[in-house]
């Protein structure tokens, strides 16, 4: 089922795909999606595990407000945790994980909290921690400080550039939907100096997305001329991706611009902290939709309204196929027609009040739309999601009236300014009981020390509900900042059809009369697992100020701090204690408004690069014998090495040619190398790899692949032991910190009892091959103090010795096919020992390759390649190695994963070689066309290509590829593919082309 609809999703480009990974898999989506709206897309609706219980959570808002979609983003030098997936810009190559789980986001054993839920309830910790006293030191503390935190803090030297700005200014705006660049417009034209900023990447918020008219033109119609004629006006300055931290004392503020977060680039900071001086302020920061507290409201699927069309008007995604309406207020009514006009189901629309007649409504009525009233939910049950929605009478007990079958839940239950900046600044609200919600106080704004009111709220941000009112509002909110900085402000506010509305009704708990066994699932603080009865409880043991309420419960102290949980929790808090809402009050506003990188604090410089070009031993040799660069994860290696003018493709040709007839160089130096070490090693390598490495005898190397726990080929590489207890283990190029940090993992949270130790040597060793018919030959004239014949050095061996005087390692192993020597040499001698390789290899005919030769002369003999033939859904039977995988262990990663019925599905695509029918070189990553289409139109595919090349040897392309059941149909000719419509065909044949029978390496 496709989760991206065929059409709309005004922010998205669907002729730029993107590319990034969740959880180590790859994924893709559009430009213009953020990370929610493309795992959305991709079906993944899992995001997260609550902090407390460890419940599966999905995304339930669409903004900053989002307590359950939170990520680690990136590795190592740029890791940044607990970023919201709402708020991150898709970008190619991004990476993201999920958080607080383990071992896996599906399966994670902290879900055993839930399962003793009834025994940790709100403030179980201040009363169980205090006894016996004993345990405090030994037993409680560690725990906790294992358990505190979601994710998990970078341990890598950012690489990132920050900086910092100050500016001083006459009027500063925070906030650019419809209100602020009403207000910028009022101040701005009276004259003052004028800054807008958004925490978004577009202008106009909600007014965008819910349409309507503005001074007779569409609203984006006039968001976008509001944009250009500001633009033009040389005393505004707008900023977008910018966020308004904080507001403090004497018109100072913190804004926060995340320059290159959507766009990696190392030349320029990736943030900018903006300190301004402003002599007046206006926010205009919106609101903020409340979610409705019902049994089940965590389920992923249930999302607030306001969301859910955001994500089909904004990116043409679709969370869920039949979504119920729950709601309190017109606005619900906005998502069921959002969601009719996209073509998706909504069976029932249960509004809570007793009637709903209001213009909305009955739009929705002529719509076809089913409309309850004065229905709630019972509760929402489901396996990891949504799947059946209970209805109920919203003033009875939870007795089910009717069940939906439905995969999401739009929820609506009222909006709530966004007061967060005018309280930083020490202003206070007022309660608005029509609305049900706190307003910025006009006659309690923050004053200056000259006793002048320096900010003002405007729009939604300061109680306005209409489009028509907030515009009023807003132009008169920058016309007063204006002419309290001196100026005369005159003109008229834009004009906006007036809107007729029904009134809202509160509704604090679903149903009203909810017994405790579905307020108990009815949560308040979705991340930090607060239900209604914690708050209930805290009310009953004497909380009774919020401030302690929000301590005993950890009501509002998640990361999102309270933007979601905060009213409906204050709500609860009031009806437990018989008082009304404004006497409970609210708990305190702290800046920032949404968390900012330590590095934008600090805005220290950290280079020119975003990442550390890492260079080998012999880098300055290559540089100075003209090779032709390639980066290769972190590193910098040759491609090719041309000469007298010989274009980049006949260098290679040139190389591969040499390797097999004479003797090639490659300078091999960015293999990983980790060193395995202990009594324990032989035991934690036979879990780590597929096949057995603890019975390789010491002096002998093998071949071993290595899987994820998911079951999916990660990388591969020789195993050499050492001696008794010490391995050395190779790795791919990208793949050396990645498997270094997989096998710490694992030896830190799993086998944290074994006696292994894991060292990454990556670059304290050179290691340079020497490969070729005459490669014996060349070493044997550099001298040394070892017998390198087949009889001395077999194959898959290897041993320590001298060459020209230079202790080295020489592995007898093979990426070629052909003879071949891989030599280790200290990284400080590398260069001494290439120079006296090339000037021994002279007479042979020696001649230095680069990685293009190397893949080339690879996939001649049909070896793999990591990330070539993998993408993140291969396991090693695909690939036809099911020789790797020992029948022996009882257990290895990734085992049991393979033993799953899609993975041994006979249907499986599995490596094959391909011929061109007429010799040429079938395109990079084509697909093989079958006949018919799928369900989403798309035609049917049954392979693709993972490496192509031209082949100097066999003077032809030769390919490998991924087919259905691809080694049971040799000889079959495959249609595949080409960008410009046309096909080309190849016949599938054996993936080793060149020397089958490997007489060649074995000499």
């Amino acid at each position: 089922m496709s989760h991206r609809l065929p059409s709309g999703g005004r922010l998205i480009d669907r002729d730029v795909p993107v590319s990034f990974t969740f959880n180590g898999k790859t994924f893709k989506g559009l430009r213009g999606d953020t990370l929610a709206s493309a795992l959305l897309a991709n079906g993944q609706l899992m995001m997260g595990r609550s902090f407390k219980y460890h419940r599966p959570r999905g995304v339930v808002a669409y903004g900053p407000e989002e307590p359950n979609a939170l990520m680690g983003l990136g590795e190592g030098k740029t890791f940044e945790p607990n970023a919201r997936a709402t708020t991150t810009e898709l970008f190619d190559g991004l990476e993201a994980k999920s958080q607080n789980h383990w071992p896996s986001l599906e399966f994670d054993l902290g879900a055993i909290n839930a399962r003793l839920s009834r025994f940790l309830p709100a403030g179980f910790y201040y009363k169980m921690f205090m006894w016996p006293r004993g345990f405090w030191k030994h037993v409680y503390e560690p725990v906790i400080r294992q358990s505190a935190g979601l994710g998990q803090p970078p341990r890598k030297r950012d690489a990132d550039r920050y900086e910092h700005f100050n500016i001083a200014l006459d009027v500063l705006v925070i906030g650019g939907g419809i209100a602020g660049l009403t207000a910028t417009l009022a101040a701005a034209a009276a004259g003052a100096e004028v800054m807008l900023v958004e925490e978004t990447a577009h202008w106009g918020g909600r007014a965008a997305v819910d349409g309507g008219e503005i001074d007779g033109a569409l609203a984006s119609d006039w968001i976008a001329e509001m944009r250009d004629r500001l633009s033009a006006m040389s005393n505004v300055r707008l900023r977008t991706r910018t966020m308004g931290a904080g507001v403090y004392d004497h018109g100072y503020a913190l804004l926060y611009e995340r320059l290159t977060d959507h766009a990696p680039d190392t030349a320029i900071p990736r943030h900018r902290l903006w300190k301004v001086r402003a002599r007046q302020i206006v926010v205009a920061t919106g609101a903020i939709e409340r979610p409705l507290a019902f049994a089940g409201n965590d389920l992923p699927g249930v999302m607030l309204a306001s969301a859910v069309r955001d994500y089909v008007v904004n990116h043409a995604v679709v969370p869920g196929r039949r979504t119920v309406v729950v709601t309190n207020n017109d606005d619900g009514y906005r998502t069921a027609l959002a969601l009719k006009a996209a073509g998706l189901e909504v069976p029932a629309i249960l509004d809570a009040r007793t009637d709903a007649r209001g213009p909305l409504s009955e739009e929705a009525r002529r719509a076809g739309l089913r409309v309850l009233t004065g229905r709630g939910v019972s509760m929402v049950e489901g396996k990891g999601r949504v799947e059946t929605v209970y209805a109920c009478e919203q003033a009875g007990d939870g007795t089910v009236t009717e069940d939906f079958a439905a995969d999401c839940v739009a929820m609506s239950g009222g909006w709530s300014p966004a007061v967060h900046l005018w309280s930083h600044a020490g202003g206070k609200l007022a309660w608005n009981d029509d609305e049900c919600m706190f307003r910025p106080d006009p006659d309690a704004a923050p004053r200056g020390a000259d006793g002048e009111v320096f900010v003002r709220a405007a729009g939604t941000a300061n109680g306005a509900v209409t489009t028509q009112v907030v515009l009023r509002d807003a132009f008169a909110a920058g016309q007063a900042a204006a002419e309290a900085t001196g100026r005369r402000a005159t003109g008229r506010a834009p004009e906006a059809e007036e809107e007729v509305r029904q009134m809202m009704v509160p509704v604090w708990i679903m149903p009203e009369n909810a017994p405790y066994k579905r307020r108990a699932k009815a949560w308040l603080d979705f991340q930090n697992d607060v239900k209604v009865t914690d708050v209930e409880l805290a009310a009953r043991e004497g909380f009774e100020s919020v401030e302690h309420a929000k301590r005993y419960t950890t009501l509002g102290m998640a990361t999102d701090q309270g933007k979601l949980s905060n009213i409906n929790g204050l709500a609860v808090l009031s009806h437990a204690l018989g008082v009304p809402i404004p006497s409970v009050g609210t708990t305190t506003f702290r800046p920032p408004w949404t968390p900012i990188t330590m590095g934008a604090i600090a805005g220290e410089a950290r280079g020119e690069l975003f990442q550390p070009i890492r260079r080998t031993p012999m880098h300055d040799w290559h540089e100075k014998n003209g090779a032709h660069w390639e980066p290769v994860g972190h590193w910098r290696r040759p491609y090719a090495y041309p000469q007298g003018g010989e274009s980049v493709h006949d260098a290679v040709s040139r190389e591969v040619t040499a390797a097999r007839q004479s003797a090639g160089l490659l300078d091999a130096s960015t293999l990983g190398k980790i060193l395995v070490k202990g009594p324990d090693a032989g035991r934690f390598l036979d879990m780590v790899y597929t096949n057995m490495m603890s019975t390789l005898a010491p002096g002998k190397c093998r071949y071993g692949l290595m899987c994820g726990e998911n079951g999916f080929l990660i990388d591969d590489g020789v195993v050499a032991r050492l001696d008794a207890d010490t391995w050395l283990c190779h790795t791919t190029t990208g793949g050396a910190d990645r498997i270094h940090g997989h096998m710490e993992e694992w030896l830190q949270t799993e086998w944290w009892d074994w006696k292994v130790w894991v060292v990454n040597v990556t670059e304290q060793y050179g290691q340079i091959a020497v490969v070729g018919p005459r490669a014996r030959d060349v070493l044997e004239a550099v001298g040394g103090d070892m017998d390198l014949s087949k009889a001395a050095l077999p194959f898959m061996q290897w041993k320590a010795g001298t060459l020209g005087g230079i202790p080295v390692k020489v592995f007898r192993i093979s990426f070629s096919g052909e003879l071949s020597y891989e030599v280790q040499v200290p990284a400080g001698q590398a260069p001494a020992l290439w120079d006296r390789l090339l000037e021994a290899g002279d007479p042979f005919g020696i001649t230095p390759y680069g990685t293009e030769a190397l893949h080339v002369l690879r996939a001649e003999k049909g070896f793999i390649m990591i990330g070539d033939e993998t993408d993140g859904t291969v396991i090693p039977q695909d690939l036809g190695l099911d020789w790797a995988i020992s029948k022996k262990k009882d257990d290895f990663l990734g085992k049991r994963a393979q033993e799953r019925d899609h993975m041994t599905d006979p249907l499986r695509w599995k490596l094959v070689g391909l011929h061109t029918l007429d010799g040429s070189v079938l395109p990079e990553g084509a697909y093989a066309v079958d006949e018919g289409v799928n369900e989403n139109g798309q035609r049917r595919t049954q392979g693709r290509v993972t490496s192509t090349y031209h082949s100097p040897t066999l003077k032809r392309g030769i390919a490998m590829g991924l087919v259905e059941r691809g080694p049971d149909r040799m000889g079959e000719v495959l249609d595949f593919a080409k960008i410009d419509g046309g096909v080309v065909k190849a016949r599938i044949v054996s993936p080793v082309f060149y020397d089958p029978e490997g007489v060649k390496q074995d000499v």
